[in-house]
Protein backbone atom coordinates (compact mmCIF):
# COMPACT_ATOMS: atom_id res chain seq x y z
CA UNK A 1 0.00 0.00 0.00
CA UNK A 2 1.27 3.51 -1.41
CA UNK A 3 1.65 6.65 1.42
CA UNK A 4 2.02 9.87 2.07
CA UNK A 5 3.28 12.37 4.83
CA UNK A 6 0.33 13.68 6.13
CA UNK A 7 -2.23 11.59 4.55
CA UNK A 8 -4.95 9.49 6.40
CA UNK A 9 -3.56 5.69 5.65
CA UNK A 10 -5.65 3.48 8.41
CA UNK A 11 -9.34 3.45 10.48
CA UNK A 12 -9.79 1.26 12.94
CA UNK A 13 -13.15 0.44 14.75
CA UNK A 14 -12.92 -0.32 18.49
CA UNK A 15 -15.82 -2.02 19.54
CA UNK A 16 -16.97 -3.95 22.91
CA UNK A 17 -18.46 -6.88 20.19
CA UNK A 18 -16.64 -7.90 17.73
CA UNK A 19 -19.19 -10.61 16.41
CA UNK A 20 -21.97 -7.73 16.54
CA UNK A 21 -19.74 -4.79 14.00
CA UNK A 22 -18.45 -7.97 11.95
CA UNK A 23 -22.38 -8.73 11.03
CA UNK A 24 -23.12 -4.95 10.72
CA UNK A 25 -20.14 -4.08 8.12
CA UNK A 26 -19.94 -7.30 6.49
CA UNK A 27 -24.30 -7.18 5.81
CA UNK A 28 -24.10 -3.65 4.95
CA UNK A 29 -20.70 -3.17 3.10
CA UNK A 30 -20.07 -6.53 2.15
CA UNK A 31 -16.49 -6.58 3.96
CA UNK A 32 -15.15 -10.07 4.82
CA UNK A 33 -12.46 -10.21 8.01
CA UNK A 34 -9.42 -12.33 8.80
CA UNK A 35 -8.47 -12.88 11.97
CA UNK A 36 -4.84 -11.70 12.92
CA UNK A 37 -2.81 -12.80 16.60
CA UNK A 38 -1.62 -9.95 18.49
CA UNK A 39 1.34 -10.02 20.99
CA UNK A 40 -0.94 -9.90 23.99
CA UNK A 41 -2.89 -12.74 22.87
CA UNK A 42 -5.65 -10.78 21.58
CA UNK A 43 -7.62 -10.82 18.56
CA UNK A 44 -7.01 -8.13 15.41
CA UNK A 45 -9.67 -8.54 12.76
CA UNK A 46 -8.50 -6.82 9.49
CA UNK A 47 -11.64 -5.90 7.21
CA UNK A 48 -11.81 -7.19 3.40
CA UNK A 49 -13.23 -5.23 0.66
CA UNK A 50 -12.73 -8.07 -2.37
CA UNK A 51 -10.03 -9.43 -0.55
CA UNK A 52 -7.80 -6.29 -0.11
CA UNK A 53 -7.62 -4.81 3.69
CA UNK A 54 -9.55 -1.80 4.26
CA UNK A 55 -9.32 -1.41 8.04
CA UNK A 56 -9.13 -3.23 11.16
CA UNK A 57 -11.02 -3.59 14.13
CA UNK A 58 -10.56 -4.71 17.67
CA UNK A 59 -11.92 -5.21 21.16
CA UNK A 60 -11.54 -2.10 23.36
CA UNK A 61 -10.69 -3.58 26.46
CA UNK A 62 -9.28 -1.83 29.48
CA UNK A 63 -11.08 1.40 27.99
CA UNK A 64 -13.57 2.76 30.65
CA UNK A 65 -17.04 1.66 30.32
CA UNK A 66 -18.20 5.32 29.55
CA UNK A 67 -15.88 5.72 26.38
CA UNK A 68 -18.17 4.99 23.04
CA UNK A 69 -17.53 2.29 20.41
CA UNK A 70 -15.73 4.96 17.82
CA UNK A 71 -13.42 4.51 14.38
CA UNK A 72 -9.91 5.43 14.97
CA UNK A 73 -7.89 7.36 12.46
CA UNK A 74 -4.05 6.92 12.06
CA UNK A 75 -2.44 9.56 9.67
CA UNK A 76 1.17 8.34 7.90
CA UNK A 77 3.78 10.63 8.66
CA UNK A 78 7.41 10.63 7.39
CA UNK A 79 9.37 9.75 11.18
CA UNK A 80 7.13 9.31 14.23
CA UNK A 81 9.77 10.15 16.67
CA UNK A 82 10.50 13.26 15.06
CA UNK A 83 6.94 14.40 14.90
CA UNK A 84 5.76 13.47 18.12
CA UNK A 85 8.44 15.60 19.72
CA UNK A 86 7.24 18.43 17.55
CA UNK A 87 3.86 17.60 18.52
CA UNK A 88 5.05 17.58 22.39
CA UNK A 89 6.05 21.04 22.13
CA UNK A 90 2.95 22.15 20.60
CA UNK A 91 0.66 20.98 23.34
CA UNK A 92 -0.23 17.47 22.32
CA UNK A 93 0.03 14.54 24.86
CA UNK A 94 1.46 10.77 24.08
CA UNK A 95 -1.38 8.63 25.10
CA UNK A 96 0.57 5.26 25.40
CA UNK A 97 4.84 5.19 24.47
CA UNK A 98 5.40 5.05 20.96
CA UNK A 99 5.39 1.47 19.28
CA UNK A 100 6.61 -0.92 16.58
CA UNK A 101 4.36 -3.38 15.22
CA UNK A 102 6.40 -5.40 12.93
CA UNK A 103 5.92 -5.16 8.69
CA UNK A 104 3.02 -3.21 9.67
CA UNK A 105 5.74 0.57 10.93
CA UNK A 106 5.86 2.69 13.95
CA UNK A 107 2.90 4.17 15.64
CA UNK A 108 2.41 6.37 18.01
CA UNK A 109 -1.12 7.28 20.27
CA UNK A 110 -1.39 10.91 20.91
CA UNK A 111 -3.81 13.99 21.68
CA UNK A 112 -3.59 16.89 19.50
CA UNK A 113 -3.69 20.09 21.19
CA UNK A 114 -7.48 20.55 21.55
CA UNK A 115 -7.33 17.04 23.17
CA UNK A 116 -8.62 15.12 20.11
CA UNK A 117 -6.99 11.82 19.47
CA UNK A 118 -5.53 10.57 17.03
CA UNK A 119 -3.05 7.51 15.55
CA UNK A 120 0.26 8.66 13.82
CA UNK A 121 2.25 6.26 11.88
CA UNK A 122 5.28 5.66 9.95
CA UNK A 123 4.27 2.58 7.72
CA UNK A 124 6.76 -0.42 7.02
CA UNK A 125 8.85 -0.35 3.73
Amino acid sequence: MAWSHGHFHWNEFLTRDVERAKKFYGDILGWTFDSMPTPDGSTYWLCLQDKTPVAGMYVMKDMPPHVPEHWFAYIAVDDVDARVKKALAAGAKLMKPIFDVPNVGRIAILTDASGAGVGWMTPAQ
